[in-house]
């Protein structure tokens, strides 16, 4: 194959390890490309195209998240992964793994870790990289590898997130959460909640957010009830998609542009956790994005009884 045809082929894995790393899908996409031109400027083809493509991506990554490490202390608010519709890699073998360690929950979780503990972790667990490719791709002997490995297995055990095992019935309870969303069916919210839901915003500061974490199913309910029904009236459209491997929806203003992403976490036959990102920032890889402070000072004017603009 000619390396356009062999990168082709391997770019998906790249992204996907790089996302994993970074929580950013832009950031992930820079990566990659910057992982391309060094492959493409080097004189010499490698023994093993995957191992120096892998190693290059991890190591480009772990540099950008050691500096947006620090850029996330001054962050205003909660901070989540930009959103990711599809992770294009597959592989049946790992599909749990890939799966569970995409979704929102696993990679806030990943955060705790540095990020050659991340790196170690990720290669390992999620994409069974032998030791001899990690020791390459982070510039550790493999003995320092598996001590990375152990510290990190330390630190993500006892929050490693749950899930509803049953794919299908997760999808018929987001269904229904957001259909009492549309209607404003507060009753009906209440009961997909777990009684210790969260409702959890990362605007960024550059969008409009709740004050705080919002804790258990009245108070979520109540509130949810409330602002949504106002939202649907100016024309804003739930469009149901997977965020991270997990159901959760894309709302669009009336002109089809991103308000915001939400995604949930479904587990015995409840929502657990509920986290909407708003910061403009975050959502610009999905389409054009909405004024999210004009759409909530209409919205407003709705609910004091209001004409919309």
């Amino acid at each position: 194959m000619s390396k356009v045809e062999e990168f082709e082929e391997l770019r998906p894995l790249l992204f996907s390890i790089a996302y994993r790393i970074l929580g950013s899908v832009s950031e992930a996409e820079d990566a990659v490309q910057e992982t391309w031109l060094r492959f493409d400027a080097s004189p010499t083809r490698p023994t093993s195209t995957k191992a120096f493509l892998s190693t290059t991506i991890t190591r480009l990554s772990i540099d950008v998240l050691r500096s947006a490490r620090v850029r996330r202390e001054e962050y205003v608010g909660p901070w989540f992964p930009e959103p990711l519709l599809t992770d294009l890699y597959q592989d049946p073998v790992r599909s749990v793994e890939l799966a569970d360690s995409v979704s929102m929950a696993a990679l806030l979780l990943l955060e705790r870790l540095s990020p050659l503990e991340r790196a170690v972790f990720l290669l390992r667990e999620v994409f069974a990289f032998d030791f001899e490719d990690i020791a390459a791709a982070v510039d550790r002997s493999e003995a320092a590898c598996r001590q990375l490995l152990v510290r990190a297995r330390r630190h993500m055990h006892d929050g490693r997130p749950r899930f509803e095992a049953d794919r299908q019935e997760r999808q018929e309870l987001a269904d229904r959460f957001f259909d009492a969303l549309r209607t404003g069916d507060i009753g009906g919210l209440r009961t997909l909640l777990s009684a210790d839901v969260q409702l959890v915003g990362d605007g960024g500061g550059k969008a409009p957010n709740f004050a705080r974490t919002i804790h258990g199913a009245d108070n979520v309910s109540r509130l949810l009830g409330s602002v949504f029904p106002s939202l649907l009236a100016l024309g804003i459209t739930c469009e149901p998609r997977d965020i991270n491997g997990q159901p959760g929806a894309i709302y669009r203003d009336r002109d089809g542009r991103v308000l915001q992403a939400i995604a949930l976490d479904v587990l015995d036959g409840h929502v657990q956790t509920i986290r909407a990102v708003l910061n403009p920032d975050k959502l610009a890889h999905l389409g054009p994005v909405a004024d999210a402070w004009a759409v909530t000072r209409e919205a407003q004017r709705i609910r004091r009884g209001g004409h919309t603009s």
